[in-house]
């Protein structure tokens, strides 16, 4: 999937779910998981306003709910892809892809997190990228890359918070909303390099670890409830 905006605000909306903690959900503890075909309505839902409403995506009509089910299957083939609930609805979600395609950049992914409206502000998005960074060092990935429209101070602030440093800019290279835009991107150390690096392993071959399900638990400590 060659969609790599990394949306963290886009314009305030009315939320389309109940309050996260309204009536007994909120008896629901918060948790970390693997995204499944079945969250494609709730992760389009969260999406589908970055596309519309704000520059921070560059697609300009949302997937509908079966694209985004065939984009959770081709992510899923190799990359983890995470969700966090929240009173039992997914609050957010993120996940990892390739970097580039040709075959030397294979230890390397790009990242992103979205957080739905209602939800911010509770540290869904460091939650989500501290069980998401803990499974990629799992696979053999080492460089972790996420790209972000600017300006966009709160995602800026996210990353460079979870250890991102800048790399460069590309200069009006995109063009939505009446206006040329520019990406920032920034780059991640999620382990040492060492000379001949193992190939890396597919999510599949992980899911059923020990190590695996440490690493989804992780993220539950940046939440803010």
């Amino acid at each position: 999937m060659k969609n790599r905006r990394l949306l963290i605000r886009p314009p305030r909306q009315k939320s389309l779910t109940p309050p996260r903690f309204a009536g007994k959900s909120c008896r629901v503890k918060p948790l970390i998981r693997a995204a499944t075909e079945q969250d494609a309505a709730a992760i389009q839902q969260i999406y589908a306003p970055f596309c519309l409403d704000s520059a921070v995506s560059f697609e300009v009509q949302p997937p509908t709910v079966t694209e985004m089910r065939q984009r959770l299957q081709k992510i899923t083939a190799q990359y983890p892809w995470l969700v966090c609930e929240i009173a039992g609805q997914v609050a957010g979600y993120a996940y990892a892809c390739a970097h580039r395609e040709r075959a030397a950049y294979r230890w390397a992914v790009d990242v992103a997190v979205y957080i739905g409206a209602g939800q911010r502000r509770l540290g869904v998005g460091r939650a989500l990228y501290a069980s998401l960074f803990r499974i990629l060092v799992l696979q053999g990935y080492y460089q972790a890359y996420a790209g972000i429209t600017l300006p966009n101070p709160g995602s800026v602030g996210l990353h460079e918070a979870m250890g991102f440093t800048p790399v460069g800019v590309y200069r009006n290279v995109g063009y939505k909303a009446g206006a040329w835009r520019d990406v920032g991107w920034w780059g991640l150390s999620l382990q040492p390099g060492r000379d001949e690096p193992a190939e890396p392993r597919g999510v599949r071959e992980i899911q059923e670890s020990k190590e695996y399900q440490v690493a989804l638990r992780a993220g539950l400590a940046h939440l803010r409830l």
